[in-house]
């Protein structure tokens, strides 16, 4: 089991360089959990890509149907103090706390490419090239 956070899930279903390495990363720990908040942040990169001309309508839908199928049944709901109180010693979003709590509470690492995030929790998050070597 892995939290992965809502730029590894683009990875995985958006095409780009990343893409193959997000595979990998499925395929070495093909249990992966989030915040529920990810739905949104996803919803929202492919608002982008629609806006872009990037995606259609048909094909973001598509995409986050099955991005929800991947995640379906592994998605939490995290309490808000320990949120906050991460997001007090950092300069990391409440957003991306989420993620970092759910991997503390969890006892598992989290998968990113936030430097933020592997900056200020080098103990917690990890970067795809170093998981993938690990």
């Amino acid at each position: 089991m892995i939290v992965v956070d809502t730029n590894i899930v683009c990875y995985l279903f958006i095409s780009g360089p990343y893409s193959e390495q997000a595979a990998q990363a499925l395929e070495k720990s093909p249990l992966w959990v989030a915040p529920s908040l990810w739905r949104s942040e996803f919803r929202n990169v492919l608002t982008l890509y629609m806006r872009k001309n990037l995606l259609t309508l048909e094909q973001a839908s598509l995409i986050m149907q099955k991005a929800e199928e991947l995640l379906e049944h592994e998605e939490y709901e995290v309490p808000s103090y320990p949120v906050l109180e991460v997001a007090s010693i950092s300069e990391c979003t409440g957003y991306d706390c989420e993620f970092i709590v759910l991997a503390q509470d969890l006892e598992v690492p989290l998968l990113t490419a936030d430097k933020k995030l592997l900056k200020a929790f080098p103990d917690i998050a990890i970067s795809l090239t170093d998981y993938l070597a690990s």
